[in-house]
């Protein structure tokens, strides 16, 4: 029998099964009836996407060091998220949970009905592969495929043909901007390309989340500012949801929240702070 964990007002919410983006949340938020862990405006019903109440401990030379501490937030569907932190306050990790890449040691994360810390390691893949996109600061092309290839590898993954799966990553190819490069390789490419491939590759799919780690953190000032174009471009068009990681403060204030991790917990902060 399917368990169901008590949404966050105490209605029942999601079970343990993996549903696909798309279902609907039902009555999980109502107003006043979540501690969302940082100031901001009035509590907004239906979250697409919440954690509730994260830790995430680890243990270095025989001592459990927490990383977040009763962590809580909840974002809308359509959101461009920025979370901003100093390095080493676990802004990674937390978008490790939120992917289902790694699990917290209480709490729990929500994503559009689906509670992604109970998937089993089978669920866990397939909501990775189908309704997530993940866009990281290093693009971890395979340097022996050519950008199409590359760009289908999530297709092919799930089963899909060759042909079909080419097809679509040469349409994305285009997309992003680099249809004339789909059959050179990695090292062919320059870093905003071999960025933008990877942004391809991630959006393949058509996610319903992306999360994307500093994904102009080793890239030149006029790269980074044609890459995160391109991200927020893509966000607005595909109405997606994004939680982007950044140090860079002039592209979070281009966010339509600014969320800051700190001392284990988020507080919103005005673009005006960052």
């Amino acid at each position: 029998m399917e368990q169901r964990a008590s949404g966050i007002d105490g209605s029942l919410g999601t079970g343990n099964g993996y549903r696909p983006a798309g279902s609907t949340i039902g009555d999980a938020v109502s107003d006043g009836g979540f501690a969302l862990g940082f100031t901001q405006k009035a509590p907004r019903a239906h979250p697409f996407l919440f954690a509730e109440n994260l830790t995430h401990s680890y243990v270095v030379a025989g001592r459990a060091l927490r990383l977040f501490d009763g962590l809580s937030f909840a974002l809308n569907a359509g959101e461009l998220v920025a979370i901003v932190g100093q390095s080493g306050a676990g802004k990674s990790t937390l978008l490790h949970l939120l992917g289902a890449l790694d699990t917290p040691t209480s709490g729990r994360v929500v994503c559009d009905a689906t509670c992604v810390t109970t998937l089993t390691r089978k669920q866990a893949a397939r909501y990775r592969n189908l309704d997530v996109g993940y866009v990281w600061q290093f693009h971890y092309l395979l340097p022996e495929f050519s950008a199409a290839e590359n760009v289908a590898m999530p297709l092919l993954a799930r089963g899909d043909r060759k042909s079909e799966a080419l097809h679509s990553a040469r349409s994305w190819l285009e997309r992003v901007g680099l249809s004339g490069r789909a059959e050179h390789r990695a090292g062919e490419l320059s870093g905003g390309e071999q960025q933008r491939v990877a942004i391809a590759r991630a959006l393949i799919t058509e996610p319903k989340l992306l999360l994307a780690d500093e994904p102009t953190g080793d890239l030149d000032s006029e790269s980074a500012e044609s890459v995160f174009s391109l991200i927020e471009s893509l966000h607005r068009s595909r109405e997606m949801t994004t939680v982007l990681v950044t140090h860079n403060m002039a592209l979070a204030r281009r966010a339509d929240r600014v969320l800051r991790l700190t001392r284990g917990k988020l507080e919103e902060v005005s673009a005006e702070a960052v």
